[in-house]
């Protein structure tokens, strides 16, 4: 299960940082990968239609859209409000305009905020910013990016809003600290093997790298960094975390909690299309889909779907296998297992009582890696809040699963999840009523309003 991050384990992160860091020499920077770049460099190519082009391409990889518009705003402006331990960060305005945008940043400039977490003014960004990611962006890309948004995005005057968090929390200088420490060195991506194999090497460069997939599907340590930035940086990286109250799934090669049973092919059609015949988009990946995934080449989604599948499990889990000894109980009319009425009320007619779904429309839960995770925190947010599989190009229609808040109390969802995590050979614990208040609680859904 992911570790709990507190604003006090911030802080004293924050204090050790601190303390190490007045012990350390002046060649630090260098060191620890700290190195802020030149703040005058030019761009050395010079803009054409093929580089913005190009550049649109490499935003749609970054995602920068997904966090860069605000629902309801215009494109790039910024405003989204993130949420972190220690408070919100409210993404910048990155569109061309000189007073409150990106339009009078040099090159050097945009290099260093995008890559190495700097300010034009010298301070330090929250990482919140995923620059640990975006420091493997190769320079051929990081140009293309500059030049379509100078020349490729329309410029929207919209001043940035501060940051909403508390004092001492909210002083930067620590933040230098932590890059030195935890920023790595501006280079691109490599993977093991991937120089035998270029596929293998162009998924590392974009999971790795302009895909930021690390940065809510790794978990992180006590002064909020990666703990691990590449496959080669340890078991964590891709091994799932927590994130707005969603746990972002382990996407290595565990069988049961992780995509071990996914083939290439089924990651390719769930980036395509926010679904597949194991599960659906929810949350935040609904964005990444919406914003960037949908859009790639099928190349660059093959080249992400072999990185992925060449990172292997913990080797601690059994392999799943159907058990249709709960779907056979339940088409005989016994509910006598916990949750199985409430199930069979609220769930089967569209997850059905053998718990497989109905493919590419309603997600199978039997064998679902959401399910079995160790963390049930997605499984109780979307039963209270639902969702939506967003519309693509390759699955227009989407499909949405109402929020049951208003209608269950807190031992009810946790009597039904309990039901999902056990049945159909699923391995998951049972949770409680107060588990279920709780992620209620956290994410402000209603009580139960609806009379039996």
């Amino acid at each position: 299960m992911a570790s709990k991050i507190t604003p006090l384990r911030v802080v004293a992160g924050l204090v050790i940082l601190g303390v190490v860091g007045l012990g350390v020499a002046v060649g630090a920077p260098v060191a620890f990968g700290g190195d802020s770049g030149n703040p005058s460099a030019s761009l050395p190519v010079p803009i054409t239609p093929a580089l913005i082009q190009r550049g649109s391409y490499v935003a749609v990889e970054g995602d920068c859209a997904a966090c860069h518009t605000n629902p309801g705003g215009q494109a790039f402006a910024g405003g989204l409000p993130i949420n972190t331990p220690i408070g919100a960060v409210f993404t910048s305005n990155i569109t061309p305009d000189k007073q409150t945008g990106i339009g009078s940043w040099s090159y050097g400039e945009f290099e260093r905020a995008v890559r190495r977490g700097v300010r034009p003014d010298g301070t330090a960004m929250y990482p919140a910013m995923p620059f640990p990611s975006y420091a493997h962006i190769d320079d051929a890309d990081m140009e293309a990016l500059y030049a379509y948004f100078s020349k490729g995005v329309q410029p929207v005057v919209q001043q940035d809003k501060p940051a909403n968090i508390p004092w001492p929390l909210s002083m930067r200088w620590p933040l230098t600290w932590w890059r030195w420490f935890f920023a790595p060195v501006v280079q691109p991506a490599s993977a093991p093997g991937s120089a035998q194999d270029a596929e293998l090497a162009r998924g590392a460069y974009l999971v790795e790298g302009l895909e930021h997939c690390g940065t809510c599907h790794t978990d992180r340590g006590i002064g909020l960094q990666e703990l691990a930035l590449t496959p080669q940086g340890g078991p964590a990286y891709l091994a799932g975390a927590v994130v707005d109250n969603y746990s972002a799934s382990d996407l290595r090669g565990d069988p049961l909690t992780g995509l071990g049973r996914w083939s290439e092919q089924d990651i390719v059609e769930f980036l395509q299309t926010g679904h597949n015949s194991k599960t659906a988009a929810f949350g935040g990946m609904t964005d990444v889909v919406t914003h960037s995934t949908s859009h790639m080449q099928l190349s660059d989604l093959q080249a992400i779907a072999h990185f992925i599948k060449s990172l292997p499990g913990s080797g601690q889990e059994q392999a799943f296998v159907y058990n249709p000894a709960v779907a056979l109980e339940l088409q005989r009319g016994d509910v006598s297992a916990r949750g199985a009425q409430d199930y069979l009320n609220n769930c089967a007619s569209c997850h059905l009582s053998s718990g497989a779904g109905y493919t590419d429309t309603f997600p199978a839960l039997a064998g679902n890696p959401v399910v079995n995770a160790a963390n049930p925190v997605s499984l109780i947010h979307i039963v209270l809040t639902g969702g939506s599989t967003p519309p693509t190009a390759g699955a227009p229609t989407s499909f949405t699963m109402p929020g049951f808040a208003d209608r269950l109390s807190d031992q009810e969802v946790a009597d039904i999840v309990t039901f999902i995590r056990s049945s159909w050979g699923n391995q998951g614990a049972p949770i409680d009523a107060s588990t279920v208040a709780g992620v209620r609680k956290a994410i402000n859904a209603p009580e139960p309003t609806l009379s039996k």
